[in-house]
């Protein structure tokens, strides 16, 4: 069928460049929502995951175009990117485009503009598509840009997307630039059934159509979600299929192509949140007690939260019984991990001793004769957690990796203390 006999005066359902319209929906929102929780964070690196066709793309370059005017912003597909290649796209996105030499030479420009940006309060951030593509030279440069710091808090903010899971890749020792700044992963969720309709209907009026319904009417736009999975990639290309074989409108829901969908399974969608949900979505809550008597009720809405007797500590509690630092909480994705820090009396969980362990609602941290009830309705199931790449991707194997972290900023964004000086493992 020609567009014009659906009322379209231009194809709305592009597979390439600028989307006719943008059109907005729940996963989308929490998608810029995590992007701009990454960018105003200290330790700003963040991992965007999704499926191919989920409408990654799309996403990211619409945030770097909108939701950021004063920073600067680079956004570079990183497939088959060697060290120079890598160099040479940032340089250009961020308005350099000089030609050098060397990797050297490259590198140390980009770094001079990223302490510049950074040391005048606007910290440039560097978007990398396909990031599991990238030539091993391109990710040793990756990393060296990681760890660049200005008045010792990570210049340059980074996100890493990519089809797959990355948690493998910034495991890697030879990661450590990146996964010591401990990266907060997101999954791009799909859209809902009613946001499919919402969708389609939207792309359709922005293409010239004044009766949407009558070209998809809503039986026809639920069995496209049903085909796509919700992904607006798989939904642009469905609708477009389905325009050029039908013959006239209204188009029929057994004339929609099935195709076979991407394979999720190697990290959870996000999920659509219902209204009548969002009061329960939120970060986790930390009651400290002592002698039954609560001392004091925090949120941890950082990703990390440190628990010792030291004053920098995030969670100080004075008592003999505690070491200096005693225990660490880092939250990845929904799940919380607790960790003890070779503490001298020990870290339980639920009477039993621990070195690390996957949080669960309402279990009771004991820490001497202190304890700490952890509060996370979303924190559920403790095997599943367990099972997953959670542990091997943040967990620090001795106390030295933890005054790396502390070194690069520690969570009260005070100097590092004298103690904490490398080669001091006294608890």
């Amino acid at each position: 069928m020609e567009l014009g006999a659906a009322g379209l005066q231009e194809q709305p359902f592009r597979m390439h460049g600028r989307p006719l319209v943008f059109v907005a929906y729940a996963g989308q929102q929490a998608a810029f929502d995590y992007l701009e929780r990454t960018c105003s964070h200290p330790h700003g690196l963040g991992l965007f995951q999704g499926p191919p066709l989920s409408g990654k793309s799309t996403l990211l370059h619409q945030f770097a175009e909108h939701k950021l005017p004063d920073t600067e912003v680079a956004v570079v597909d990183g497939a088959g990117l060697n060290s120079a290649a890598l160099l040479q796209a940032a340089l250009r996105q961020f308005g350099y485009d000089l030609e050098f030499s060397s990797v050297n030479e490259l590198l140390n420009m980009l770094k001079v503009f990223v302490q510049q940006q950074t040391a005048a309060g606007q910290a440039p951030l560097l978007i990398i598509e396909n990031m599991h593509e990238m030539n091993p030279s391109a990710l040793r440069v990756l990393c060296e840009l990681a760890e660049l710091k200005v008045r010792h808090h990570f210049a340059l903010r980074l996100v890493l997307a990519s089809d797959h899971s990355m948690a493998s890749i910034v495991a890697a020792p030879a990661m450590n630039g990146i996964s010591k700044r401990l990266p907060e992963p997101f999954s791009l969720g799909p859209l809902s059934q009613r946001e499919t309709t919402d969708y389609l209907h939207a792309k359709l009026r922005a293409g010239g159509c004044f009766d949407p319904e009558n070209v998809l009417p809503d039986d026809v736009c639920d069995e496209l979600h049903d085909a796509s999975g919700g992904w607006p990639g798989i939904v642009d290309r469905l609708a477009i299929l389905a325009l050029d074989s039908a013959e006239n409108c209204p188009i029929r829901a057994d004339q929609i192509e099935r195709l076979e969908l991407p394979n999720c399974t190697e990290f959870d969608a996000g999920e659509t949140v219902a209204d009548d949900d969002a009061e329960k979505i939120g970060p986790p809550n930390l009651f400290l007690t002592l002698n039954g008597k609560t001392l004091r009720e925090m949120t941890m809405d950082q990703p990390r939260l440190m628990v010792g007797r030291a004053q920098h500590n995030d969670l100080c509690i004075n008592s003999t019984y505690i070491s200096r630092h005693h225990a660490l909480l880092v939250k990845f994705g929904s799940a919380t991990l607790l960790m003890d820090l070779n503490s001298t009396n020990g870290t339980f969980v639920n009477s039993r001793r621990v070195s690390n362990q996957v949080m669960v609602h309402e279990d009771i941290i004991s820490l001497g004769n202190h304890r700490i009830k952890f509060i996370d309705p979303n924190a559920k199931e403790r095997a599943v957690l367990e099972g997953s790449d959670f542990a091997d991707t943040v967990i620090m194997k001795d106390l030295s990796g933890l005054q790396k972290m502390l070194a690069g900023g520690n969570t009260t964004q005070l100097p590092v203390p004298p103690e904490l000086a490398v080669g001091d493992h006294q608890q």
